[in-house]
């Protein structure tokens, strides 16, 4: 898939990859719901809108409340990507939330993908 299809898609779409991705691995939606407000300073009903409107992903990740001070703070490797080099703000935005379901999804405390 080229980026420009990713950022196209509904992002309902790619929650439901993400919800089924944490769910084969024991952990919950409300467990996403929690990282994905966290990072994207969404509240449970803006996210809830979002769900619903079909909103596709460019438009989803562009338009984050407020990013959480502590993104800097995900470092890592996801898809053959390092989190914390990648210059354009969407994919950085992007790569951190396939971050954080990454590490929830590996049975990581919920202190720890917050970083608190």
């Amino acid at each position: 898939m080229s980026k420009f299809d990713l950022l196209k898609i509904p992002f309902a779409d790619v929650y439901q990859m993400y919800i089924q991705k944490i769910e084969r691995k024991g952990r919950q939606a409300e467990e996403l719901h929690t990282v994905i407000t966290w990072l994207s300073g969404y509240e449970e009903d803006a996210l809830q809108d979002s769900l619903a409107s079909n909103i596709i992903v460019e438009d989803f990740f562009n338009n984050f409340p407020k990013l959480n001070e502590n993104a800097g703070l995900i470092k890592g490797t996801i898809c053959g990507y390092k989190v914390e080099e990648i210059e354009d703000p969407l994919m950085q935005r992007i790569r951190y939330m396939d971050k954080l379901v990454d590490e929830l999804a590996k049975g990581k405390s919920m202190d720890k993908i917050l970083r608190k």
